[in-house]
């Protein structure tokens, strides 16, 4: 039995509300965003699976299976009934910039379509994952337990999916993250609970050694400490950078933590200061970082320290919660400057409907993420003579998993068979004083200012 097959688990309902949107394009300069139900997650109950690195061999790919003969089980859509995808991610708390942005991406994705797939409205719901191990398996819970679910995008936090890919696999859903990073998602080893699980965001090992990269060639400096925040994402990012660091000829003076809702980092800051770095790598979570930037200058031996974050802090909220100490540090995240498709044409349509700049970096993928799912529905369904569809969720997935050449807005995407599908391309942004002085204004986001292109 090929891994990507396995079994169905139920246990909860899901609310939802029907999408609508513009006419149909690949790219446009306007668009009505689709209506989206609230956010339904509740506070966790249960333990969430440990975040350990997944250790089993990945599926291979097979032939897809006939909807009424697969192996994952059907959809079927009655005619003039809308067709369910849900966004899921963190969509609360200090780090909603994050999934807002994505789900904006899905949004816009939607409408580019008229707000519909293959004569059925498309209805979009979405579940908070709250950038936790325990949030993300409440809300896959609740997604497991909804047979109307054709398909999914997300998680936004690595966490989420640790916690809940297990249930969204046996469930025989399929998902696509557009922000996810941390390397062992995709890592050969992983194991078959990762069977419904893909991204068109990066890999951190690929951010992780840019940063590395530009630390030390451009910016000259050969002492670095990390902080990272217990988070699956934050560590993993901070022990690649570490680890580039020292085969670049680098010295990694301490890599040490805090925890994801510490506020006083006077002590992790002061022990840091003893081992005398030229530069300080902490790839964390808002709250995390707008706590550390706000008091690292405070601390004698690090008044000058160079200061860098990542793409988890790529938001207005991570830069004003940081104030003034954040002027001039530098951000990784992923390059606007090389993304192939029109992407000036979804920015238009992203202010023109929403009124202000993307809130974050994963708008893009999270909108690619959503046409490739939708393209591989459109592939896979069948058309049945009473106007309904029936689409084969094992179908669906090795469909998904057998994208080739997608043109997207972020590159031209490909799925690896552990399901790697993004263009990397990361580069440098460094904080202005118009966008510490306004966090939400014009200023924000910043150019890159690194590789030279």
């Amino acid at each position: 039995m090929k891994l990507r097959y396995l079994g169905i688990s139920a246990m909860a309902v899901l609310v939802f509300a029907t999408a609508c949107g513009g006419p149909a394009a690949t790219t446009r300069p306007s668009v009505a965003a689709p209506s989206v139900a609230a956010p339904t997650g509740a506070a966790p109950t249960g333990a969430a699976p440990t975040d350990a690195a997944p250790t089993d061999a990945a599926p291979t790919d097979g032939a897809p299976s006939t909807p009424g003969e697969d192996p994952l089980g059907t959809r079927t859509i009655p005619a003039g009934e809308p067709l369910h995808l849900v966004f899921w991610g963190v969509l609360s708390g200090a780090d909603s910039a994050l999934g807002t942005d994505s789900q904006r991406g899905v949004e816009i994705a939607i409408a580019d379509r008229g707000g519909e797939l293959m004569g059925h409205t498309i209805s979009l719901t979405t579940e908070d994952g709250q950038c936790s191990p325990e949030g993300g398996n409440t809300a896959a819970t609740r997604i497991a337990a909804d047979t109307t679910i054709v398909g999914l995008v997300g998680s936004s936090c690595s966490d989420e999916t640790v916690g809940g890919i297990e249930l969204i696999t046996n469930a025989g859903l399929t998902t696509i993250s557009s922000s996810n990073t941390r390397p062992a998602l995709t890592a050969p080893d992983r194991d078959e609970t990762y069977a419904g699980y893909l991204r068109t965001a990066h890999n951190d090992e690929f951010q992780g050694a840019k940063a590395a990269e530009f630390v030390y060639d451009v910016l000259g400096l050969t002492k670095a400490a990390t902080i990272h925040d217990g988070s699956s994402y934050a560590q993993a990012l901070q022990g690649v950078f570490a680890e580039e660091f020292v085969a670049l000829g680098g010295e990694i003076t301490l890599q040490t933590a805090v925890g994801a809702d510490d506020e006083d980092m006077t002590s992790v800051l002061e022990t840091v200061a003893a081992t005398a770095p030229e530069f300080l790598y902490y790839p964390v979570f808002t709250g995390p970082f707008g706590f550390i930037t706000d008091q690292v200058r405070d601390v004698p031996g690090l008044e000058t320290v160079g200061l860098m974050g990542a793409d988890a802090a790529f938001s207005s909220a991570a830069i004003e919660a940081g104030g003034e100490n954040a002027l001039n540090m530098y951000l990784s995240s992923p390059d606007t400057r090389q993304f192939v498709g029109d992407y000036q044409a979804f920015l238009d349509a992203h202010t023109a409907e929403y009124g202000e700049n993307p809130l974050s970096i994963f708008h893009a993928h999270a909108y690619d993420a959503a046409n490739m799912l939708m393209d591989a529905i459109e592939d896979v369904a069948v058309e049945e003579a009473d106007g309904s569809l029936t689409i084969g969720l094992g179908a669906l997935r090795d469909r998904i998993f057998a994208t080739a050449d997608f043109p997207g807005i972020t590159g031209t995407l490909t799925c690896g068979e552990f399901g790697d599908c993004g263009a990397p391309a990361i580069g440098v942004y460094q904080i202005t004083q118009a966008i510490v002085d306004d966090p939400t204004g014009d200023a924000w986001p910043p150019a890159p200012i690194w590789p030279e292109l």
